[in-house]
């Protein structure tokens, strides 16, 4: 594997970003140690994961994901080695949301207590806010850099519109910029990333790690029928997917796999991977074996000619 620099920042990252929602969702503390231990072990060094996770969980409060990454890290101690990002804004209880000065230096603190370090290297927006300006915002994240608790900023879910205002703001007023972006993009859900974002991101040179990029696991090729919907708790969103257009996507997969002795998840993300304005693509995985798609995915050179079968399957113009 080679390592990707994410935007112009000095991080440098291999090519698949660990997507820390499961942690404290779909796989407890133990668990989540298992998979961080293999995906470190098979030479990955970037996870990412966001204050709010996994807030959804009944029981839960937010700030699990975190915490566990945290313990991992104090008991492994090693901080040095991780690419560490999380992200800041969804709510998080009466009063706690969004992206005003005051409460990202409120926020940041928390992160830092339950990640168990004094640093974030990226610290990311995780959706906008768009009652708050962007310079306050940016200003906000100026303060945590050089109090030395922040490395790098990224962006989250914004729109395009949003986006550069937020980096025109800090050209102008010489404030941090967003270093990297995170759209939802993956082989079935390309149109308005590659309309309204690839050529910005591009032009101004951001690192883009995507979320979604296995359409919430339909791009393994597990879910094929209604039947198929109760293999895990991610089922029951799949029917989104199952029209002519996913199954046409599915069919494609596993023709080029078969070419690479392969299969559907590793194609896919290799096929993320191939695509110039992608950095590292975000996945998670709650066991070992399919943590071995991953690290497939990490080394799978797809030929010119396999990419166009995939590129024509999921075309949306």
């Amino acid at each position: 594997m080679k390592q990707r620099k994410l935007g112009n920042t000095d991080l440098l990252v291999y090519p698949i970003t660990f997507g820390g929602n499961v942690f404290g969702w779909t796989i407890d503390e133990s668990k989540s140690f298992e998979i961080l231990n293999g995906f470190t072990e098979a030479g990955f060094n970037f996870i990412d994961t966001a204050d709010v996770y996994s807030a959804w969980k009944p029981g839960n409060g937010g700030g699990e994901s975190e915490k566990i990454i945290g313990n991992w890290m104090h008991e492994k101690k090693n901080r040095g080695e991780i690419i560490l990002a999380t992200k800041v804004g969804s709510p998080m209880g009466p009063g706690k949301k969004g992206l005003a000065k005051k409460y990202i230096l409120q926020a940041v603190e928390d992160s830092l207590r339950r990640l168990k370090t004094d640093y974030i290297d990226l610290y990311q927006s995780h959706y906008d806010d768009p009652e708050t300006p962007v310079q306050e915002t940016l200003e906000a994240y100026d303060q945590l850099i050089k109090e030395g608790k922040v490395r790098w900023i990224g962006a989250s879910n914004f729109s395009a519109e949003r986006l550069k205002e937020s980096l025109e703001t800090s050209e102008k007023l010489g404030l941090p910029k967003y270093q990297t972006f995170q759209p939802e993009y993956n082989l079935y859900k390309r149109e308005d990333y590659e309309k309204n974002f690839e050529q910005l991101v591009s032009d101004n040179q951001l690192g883009v790690i995507n979320y979604y990029a296995l359409a919430s696991g339909f791009l393994t090729g597990k879910y094929r029928s209604d039947a198929d919907l109760n293999k895990s708790q991610r089922g029951g969103g799949m029917k989104t997917y199952m029209n002519d257009r996913g199954f046409k996507i599915l069919k494609a997969l596993d023709q080029v796999s078969e070419q690479y002795a392969s299969n559907p998840a590793s194609v896919a993300l290799a096929w993320l991977i191939a695509r110039p304005s992608i950095t590292a693509p975000i996945a998670s995985v709650t066991n070992l074996n399919q943590l071995k798609d991953l690290v497939k995915a990490a080394s799978l050179k797809l030929n010119t000619e396999d990419i166009a079968i995939l590129d024509q399957a999921s075309d949306w113009k």
